[in-house]
């Protein structure tokens, strides 16, 4: 992978006369992008520790599996109605302070998790878990490139940084994941550890609360990182009035720029596919480790190594990223390619349904670590595009209309396959809404001076010819 952080790509158009980079200021783009990679580690890697016990826990707790889908719901649902507004809060009144709140919540949020056993308390601790996830959608990656940008100036090398930061939130997880589901096994070895801290703290504490305990300790160390190493050039003073006035003036512009620029509308639609296949991975992979391994605990064992394999995956797919671009000579056809790659994923895993042998088994794992993968290459390709089109007034808003398209579809899709008779068609539909929206990348937009989010309108004719 190329080094350079300010070196224009080869698939930029190189006939089309660029600006001179600005003199150098602000953080240099080699640090901004190892602080980007850690703050995008920090965030995640709590999240990662609670996927391996956060169901187990709440059964521990005493609520059944109806209230526990009801509390994922409430995070759901929370994250997309503030995706949008949280995103131009970002844009209003900085990034270091929105990503800070988002820290400061999800602390909240696992102390919550850890402690308490009522349903309202758990309730409360997913709403705001939910709030969190849609104030940190944009802002890091939005700080990274305003950074670069800022030093380097527009042309500068976008896709190793974001592939890094991809690749540092994949590795969280998986080490999260790991880390999650071994520390109540580590306490359960010691003689009598677990059933110490159960009894020290009145039932207050339990093995399989600790990563959730240990999670709200990282994200203070993210909020404090948060402050004292992403600096932002100041702005204007954030009054009442204008966050108010400004925030539902950057959803709207952010809306109308979605619908009116070609490249935008694949890049959201290219964020839904991602959705989609998320969710037909997720949702119908665990019934599958079950019936593979025959119960349900030894299921849930099976499925979280491949979580964990899948995440890594999606690391290494990440740091390809760069690879990718340069290989097929442009960041859409890395998309394209990366695609090809989820789609061919889900269709082995479709192909391979209701087949118990070891070659069926083996293709339907290959098919699995493929949609991951796939989805790593394609991420960072896909907003690099993304920020060469959109400008720093809009930035965050922008990122936040690509998790809303997300995460839409991939509600809509899971209710889709939860209904489908079981088989290979829930996987097949998603292979192929998959591949139908990576081959809209064949053309490739034409490029185009970078959009203020702020003025977003009507693009005129010709101005964004596809060829």
């Amino acid at each position: 992978m190329s080094a350079g952080t300010a070196t224009p790509q080869p698939s930029d158009d190189a006939s089309i006369p660029r600006p001179s980079a600005p003199p150098g200021r602000g953080l240099d783009p080699l640090t901004a992008r190892r602080r980007f990679t850690t703050v995008s580690f920090l965030f995640w890697l709590p999240i990662g520790m609670s996927i391996a016990t956060g169901v187990l826990l709440f059964t521990d707790r005493g609520m059944g599996l109806a209230a526990i889908a009801g509390f994922f719901a409430v995070h759901s649902l929370t994250a997309a109605a503030m995706e949008l507004p949280t995103g131009g809060l970002s844009d209003v009144i900085g990034r270091r302070t929105v990503l800070a709140t988002a820290g400061l919540l999800n602390c909240a949020a696992f102390t919550l998790f850890g402690l308490a056993g009522a349903a309202w308390a758990i309730t409360l601790g997913m709403a705001l878990m939910g709030c969190a996830r849609a104030l940190s959608s944009g802002p890091a990656e939005a700080w990274y490139v305003d950074t670069v940008h800022a030093h380097a100036g527009p042309d500068a090398d976008l896709r190793t940084g974001l592939a890094r930061g991809s690749s540092a939130m994949s590795a969280a997880l998986a080490l999260g994941t790991l880390l999650g589901g071994g520390l109540p096994w580590l306490l359960g070895l010691g003689p009598g550890a677990g059933e110490w801290l159960t009894d020290a703290t009145g039932g207050l504490v339990i093995p399989l609360s600790v990563p959730a305990l240990l999670g709200a300790l990282v994200e203070i160390v993210f909020v404090l990182y948060v402050l004292s190493a992403l600096p932002e050039p100041p702005r204007p003073p954030a009054t009442l009035r204008g966050v108010v006035g400004g925030v539902p003036a950057a959803i709207g512009a952010g809306l109308r720029l979605g619908a009116r620029d070609a490249l935008i509308r694949r890049v959201l639609l290219t964020a839904s596919a991602a959705g989609a296949a998320l969710a037909a991975v997720e949702l119908l992979t665990p019934g599958r480790a079950a019936a593979l391994m025959g119960t349900a605990e030894s299921g849930a064992v099976l499925f979280a190594g491949l979580a964990c394999a899948g995440f890594l995956c999606s690391a290494l797919g990440s740091q390809l990223a760069p690879l990718a671009a340069r290989l097929t000579r442009s960041s859409e056809r890395a998309v394209l390619a990366g695609g090809g790659v989820v789609a061919l994923g889900l269709t082995l895993l479709g192909i391979t349904t209701g087949s118990p042998g070891p070659y069926a088994t083996a293709a339907a794992v290959t098919g699995y670590g493929l949609v991951y993968l796939g989805l790593g290459v394609a991420g960072p390709n896909t907003n690099d595009l993304l920020h060469r089109r959109v400008d720093a007034s809009g930035r965050a808003t922008a990122l936040s209309v690509q998790s809303l398209a997300l995460q839409l579809v991939a509600a809509a899709a899971g209710l889709t396959a939860g209904v489908l008779p079981l088989g290979p068609l829930p996987w097949l539909l998603a292979a192929g809404v998959v591949l139908a929206v990576a081959l809209l990348w064949v053309r490739r937009a034409a490029a185009s001076p970078q959009v203020p989010l702020s003025s977003a309108r009507p693009v005129p004719a010709g101005s964004t010819p596809e060829r």
